[in-house]
């Protein structure tokens, strides 16, 4: 039953890749690009400082660099524990890919899904209150990590698993931060 799942898994990806194009490519290469958001993060840190203030601002942005750290760590560790080859290092189907970057490191789970889907869950939970439209900041991670898909370095499984890895963390690192944000500012 797993080898059946890891096949459909291989096949949702070559078919999902294979929907590129060569048109699309820059599009999605500058995506995957982790500096090409720092807009949004620096508008994410805009709307902290202006809902919280310097002191619960300051706070929530330190709790975030630990966040960022913390996922990239965690996903370095799975990666290690499964190492499951990214699709374009796989040789039974990396001839089938079209793969416009060589990541050589594990594949499962995906960092870019894991921590982005972390990160704006919990920028999401932290603002939900005062931003009526905050929930839309989630399109971010979903584009993000199909921009993995699209690239040939990631399995769907991959992307999925990052997510709920994600959200998982997100929630409960939210949950931390509430009883530490009481103790330290009520």
């Amino acid at each position: 039953m797993f080898e059946t799942i890891i096949e459909k898994d291989k096949e949702l990806l070559i078919f999902l890749n294979n929907l590129g194009s060569e048109y699309w490519d820059p599009f999605w290469l500058a995506v995957t690009n982790q500096l090409n958001w720092i807009p949004l993060f620096v508008f994410i840190l805009f709307l902290i400082i202006k809902s919280f203030g310097w002191k619960r601002g300051g706070f929530i942005i330190l709790s975030m660099i630990i966040l960022v750290a913390f996922s990239d760590q965690f996903t370095n560790l799975i990666k290690n524990f499964f190492g499951r080859l990214r699709p374009n290092n796989d040789q039974e189907i990396k001839h089938l890919l079209r793969t416009l970057i060589n990541p050589q490191s594990f594949s499962f789970i995906s960092g870019h899904a894991t921590t982005s889907t972390f990160f704006t869950v919990y920028v999401v939970l932290m603002l939900k209150d005062k931003y009526k439209y905050i929930p839309l900041l989630l399109f971010f991670p979903m584009i993000f990590s199909y921009s993995r898909l699209y690239l040939g370095v990631h399995f769907p499984l991959d992307i999925f698993f990052g997510i709920c890895s994600g959200v998982l963390l997100a929630n409960c690192y939210f949950a931390i931060y509430k009883r530490i944000d009481k103790k330290l500012f009520d």
